[in-house]
């Protein structure tokens, strides 16, 4: 877990969106906040509130505007939170948890044994290999309970998680201005801005995850341009810099230097109002200081946290690729570093035969390239977030690698191979009676996600992990499917 600054409650906040901006504000403000993307469709929501309203969406003002979508954003990830935890709340069957590195004479769940023989790789100043977990032909102890869902920060009676959307839209001369997307647009638009002035409008939407409670407001600040020329338009077009934020500039960029000025609050033309928020918070009985997760100039990890290291991988990571709270290496007693700070979870999603119940499908991830291992065949996993149980992080990361909808399965069981400083928990699930999966990538940390025929799992290039650990993996479905089969709620 990120720790808070000293003497206070440490609340997180979920940022509904992926702009680099609204995070780096929130970042050099002290808050390294949860980023979960909405994917709202704009266009239809403000169709929709038109429509209520009997009016046509080139009536709707820009504070409306802002406000309804910064809403929708809002709403979208708070239902997708209430999905997992609903779901997690569900989960039943047994959980068991593997000891390997007491097997492996490496030492035990609690970390390296100083007193065993031999070299030994978890010491301090020994360095951790990249290489994943291997321990095929080892007996691995055992302990086996039931599936009881743990209680965390997001099961607290609140106020809190946070949730926060955001929209901007440029006003310029009556008319509202979005991203551009296209080169063309942003062009046309930069001639036009050019020593002239406009409007950044942005709405704001907090709401209180635990009490449901929802707070909101807008922003706005007029923004005066320089008198720039059509080579340094042409220049700045090119960076692509101006394509994909409102009204086709930024504050903080290469587009600072063509701003004179800007009258009101400067937070807000990045995108995110830090006035405005704190006000948000404080209305839903949080203060500002609860939001603090980061100390003093560290923004690329939580106070005391271990600081992003480069991922060992055959290609470069995509840059869109965000860091999150929990993102992070762990120098592991086992000799090698495993990919997240409060470890890692995935879903082995199996699909039955509507008839006998067998076990006919699994959901795989075809691995990026740049990732671990890449190429290999895995499940959809990756990082407990901060705050999370190993199965709301299963179901989440499931949702946003693979959109596999939490409401859609259930989970009957879990394995978790424990390593003392790190452990990784592979969740079993069924999708629910009645319901039918349509997996597909999410993100760009797959090459394909599908369901495979369960008799050909092994026959794929697997993740080396999966691949120890999948015969028996594939006896426990089969053993779960005909006893979970009525049993769903």
């Amino acid at each position: 877990m990120t720790g808070s600054v000293p003497g206070g409650r440490q609340i997180p906040l979920v940022l509904a969106s992926q702009s680099p901006s609204r995070r780096a504000v929130l970042v050099s403000a002290g808050i390294l906040p949860i980023i979960r993307v909405s994917h709202v469709d704009e266009d239809a929501v403000l169709r929709e509130e038109a429509g209520r309203r009997n009016t046509d969406v080139g009536s709707l003002d820009v504070e409306t505007r802002v406000a309804v979508l910064a809403r929708a954003k809002a709403r979208t990830v708070t239902d997708e939170y209430r999905a997992i935890r609903g779901t997690a709340e569900r989960a039943h069957g047994e959980r068991i948890t593997a000891f390997p590195l007491r097997a492996a004479g490496v030492g035990t769940e609690h970390g390296p044994d100083p007193a065993s023989s031999g070299p030994n790789p978890g010491a301090t100043g020994a360095a951790p290999t990249m290489d994943t977990r291997d321990f095929s032909g080892v007996d691995v102890p055992i302990r086996r309970d039931s599936l009881t869902p743990a209680l965390t920060v997001m099961d607290d009676p609140g106020p809190g998680p946070l949730v926060l959307g955001c929209d901007s839209l440029f006003l310029f001369h009556g008319r509202c201005q979005g991203k551009p997307h296209d080169p063309a647009v942003a062009r046309r638009r930069l001639l036009d801005m050019r020593g002239d002035s406009g409007e950044l409008w942005t709405g704001h939407v907090l709401v209180d995850l635990a009490a449901g409670r929802v707070a909101s407001g807008t922003s706005h600040a007029r923004v005066r341009f320089g008198d720039f020329d059509e080579r340094d338009v042409d220049a700045y077009v090119a960076t692509g810099e101006p394509l994909e934020v409102a009204g086709s500039f930024t504050l903080e960029g290469f587009g600072g230097a063509f701003i004179d000025g800007v009258d009101g609050d400067p937070h807000g033309v990045l995108g995110l109002s830090l006035p405005l928020l704190r006000r948000l918070a404080g209305d839903l009985g949080v203060r500002w200081s609860e939001l603090w997760n980061l100390a003093g100039a560290d923004s690329g990890a939580g106070i005391g946290r271990t600081p992003v290291l480069a991922a060992p991988a055959s290609s470069s990571t995509p840059k869109g690729n965000i860091h999150q709270p929990g993102d992070g290496w762990v120098d592991c007693a086992c000799g090698r570093r495993h990919w997240g700070l409060n470890g890692a979870a995935g879903v082995l999603l199996a699909r039955r035969d509507p008839s006998s119940g067998r076990v006919t499908h699994v959901v795989m991830q075809h691995r990026a390239l740049w990732s671990a291992e890449g190429g290999t065949w895995g499940v959809p996993g990756g990082a407990i977030a901060d705050g999370e149980s190993p199965i709301q992080g299963a179901l989440r990361e499931s949702l946003e690698e693979a959109s596999i909808h939490p409401q859609d399965v259930d989970v009957v069981g879990s394995w978790r191979e424990e390593h003392g400083p790190w452990a990784y928990t592979t969740v079993f699930a069924f999708e629910r009676d009645g319901r039918r999966v349509d997996p597909h990538a999410g993100d760009d940390e797959s090459m394909e996600i599908d369901w495979v025929p369960v008799d050909e799992v092994a026959s794929l290039r697997l993740l080396t992990a999966l691949r120890v650990d999948w015969p028996r993996f594939r006896r426990r479905l089969d053993a779960l499917a005909p006893a979970s089969r009525g049993g769903e709620a």
